[in-house]
């Protein structure tokens, strides 16, 4: 899913569902020493296990649904917002809360990448990115699509 993003010049970054905090650790790797990272995770217990795990200043653990994602933006909007939520098993009006927050989050030349295991995805992204790119990735067990999408 990293290799799909262009880290460089993105100085807001979002991740939706940091669980163990993989994509996380690879997400700090590259992005710029200026960025800040806003990580969403609902579990506490993931949560401080990140906030001991990257203790960066410009790294923010913030334990709480994307849902809420707007509380946190304060009006600003991120180059790239990265996700791993499980889709298919958040019920139906979050995941449209969800959708419509990170379309208006995310900035016009930004890029929302979801990885995934059902296509079927793609056509409830479709209802609020215009452009949808998707590939199937080899390199994630089990196999997965990655959809990045734009306004």
């Amino acid at each position: 899913m990293l290799s799909y993003a262009d880290f460089k010049g993105a100085k807001l970054i979002v991740e939706l569902g940091g669980g163990d905090g993989s994509i996380t650790k690879g997400i700090i790797e590259r992005m710029d020493p200026d960025a800040t990272l806003l990580v969403f995770e609902i579990s506490k217990e993931f949560c401080d296990n990140m906030k001991l795990e990257f203790p960066q200043k410009n790294v923010k653990i913030i334990c709480d649904s994307a849902e809420n994602l707007d509380r946190y933006l304060r009006g600003k909007r991120a180059d790239l917002i990265l996700s791993s939520l499980p889709f298919s098993l958040i019920p139906k009006e979050s995941r449209q809360q969800i959708y419509a927050k990170s379309r208006s989050a995310v900035k016009h030349q930004g890029k929302f990448i979801q990885i995934c295991y059902s296509y079927l995805l793609r056509f409830q992204f479709a209802k609020h990115f215009k452009q949808i790119s998707t590939s199937f990735t080899l390199r994630n067990f089990p196999p997965a699509f990655i959809m990045v999408c734009q306004a």
